[in-house]
């Protein structure tokens, strides 16, 4: 082991080191973030306003007025939105809630008269084999534990929409801070351009040009495929005559966002109970519904995202899984950006340089970046 540790050891060094940093800067981040929620919030409020203030502000309206005016309209269309949709939430996901015992009953019942006709067929089985009871008592066990899942999912999401008083303030303060950020935001950019080492300067551009562009068309291809398939899903549900057709299109639209998930999460055991308890026509119209978002979504993404990111899904929620247990909320968020970074980095050069490889191991010169 010893000529394994004198060959390795700069190269554990150098990686742990990094790995530190990343640690460090995660930390960092989540501390901040929860000392200082409003002011993330402010910015990604401000991202949404400036557009609109810079546009009034051009026309030759003052820069206080443009930026209130366009605060303004802001909040009006969040307001609507979010009261809208946090009533049909809490509506609609406790009806579902509630619902659940009577859908697992149906199910129990429906797998012992299936299993009461199969056992019918082959008398031939030991008379204490209890086939029905067995299968019964199998089936109550794997619905319940489903139905808790479910349960578990629907409640959070409800009581997240029914509890954020805390969420209010922080926007609210948000929003105050940002108006304030659109109007000064000439005099923060000639500081920053004045008083910013040019060190900071170099990684500044080098995160703007290699990794927030990217992240910003990703985010943004995202919300419009997500968007797309709320759409279609809600839709054809609301077509379907399906109830609580709203609470189902969102828990879609959230498992949609995770990588390697998808829609399938929902729409496979939701068709498998369908069959099961004997609604063959809805079963089949969902069974279309899920073949034509799946294909919708094979065909645009490659258009809409491209390759604005370049990792792939498994590494970047395996990212996301470790971020939200070490760091919560804020792992989350910058996961996805520390993650474009270390690729960029990789990219361009860097990791070649610091870190340094074990001599003999590698057919080519290690230390030298791709081309």
């Amino acid at each position: 082991m010893l000529p394994f540790y004198k060959k390795y050891w700069k190269t554990a060094f150098d990686i742990a080191l990094i790995a530190l940093t990343v640690y460090l800067i995660m930390y960092s981040f989540s501390y901040l973030y929860r000392i200082a929620t409003p002011i993330f919030l402010s910015f990604l409020i401000f991202l949404c306003i400036e557009p609109l203030a810079r546009w009034l502000n051009k026309l030759g309206m003052k820069k206080s007025i443009a930026s209130g005016i366009s605060v303004l309209l802001f909040t009006l269309l969040i307001l609507g939105a979010f009261s809208g949709a946090a009533y049909l939430i809490t509506k609609q996901g406790t009806a579902l809630i509630t619902n659940f015992p009577k859908y697992q009953e149906m199910l129990a019942l429906q797998i012992a008269n299936i299993t009461e006709q199969f056992q019918q067929r082959f008398n031939a089985l030991p008379p204490d084999l209890d086939l029905v009871e067995r299968s019964k008592d199998l089936i109550e066990g794997s619905a319940a534990t489903l139905q808790n899942f479910a349960k578990a999912l629907l409640m959070g999401i409800v009581g997240y929409v029914s509890s954020v008083s805390s969420f209010i303030i922080n926007f609210v303060i948000g929003i105050i801070l940002a108006y304030f950020l659109s109007i000064e935001i000439t005099t923060w950019k000639q500081t920053a351009e004045n008083k910013t080492p040019k060190t900071f300067k170099t990684a500044f551009f080098f995160l703007r040009n290699n990794v927030l562009k990217g992240i910003a068309l990703y985010i943004k291809a995202q919300a419009k495929m997500i968007s797309i398939t709320f759409i279609v899903i809600l839709i054809s549900l609301i077509l379907l005559r399906v109830e609580n057709a709203f609470v189902i299109a969102v828990v879609t639209a959230i498992f949609d966002i995770l990588p390697l998930l998808g829609v399938g999460t929902v729409f496979i055991p939701w068709i498998i109970y369908l069959i099961i308890v004997g609604k063959i026509s809805l079963a089949i119209w969902l069974s279309a519904l899920f073949l034509v978002v799946v294909l919708t979504r094979q065909i645009l993404e490659p258009k809409i995202t491209g390759d604005s990111l370049g990792v792939s899904a498994f590494t970047m929620l395996a990212f996301m899984i470790i971020s939200l247990s070490l760091f919560g909320v804020a792992g989350v968020i910058l996961s996805p950006i520390l993650i474009i970074l270390i690729k960029a980095l990789y990219d361009h050069g860097y990791f070649h340089r610091w870190i340094r490889s074990p001599q003999g191991e590698f057919d080519g010169p290690p230390n030298n970046p791709p081309q």
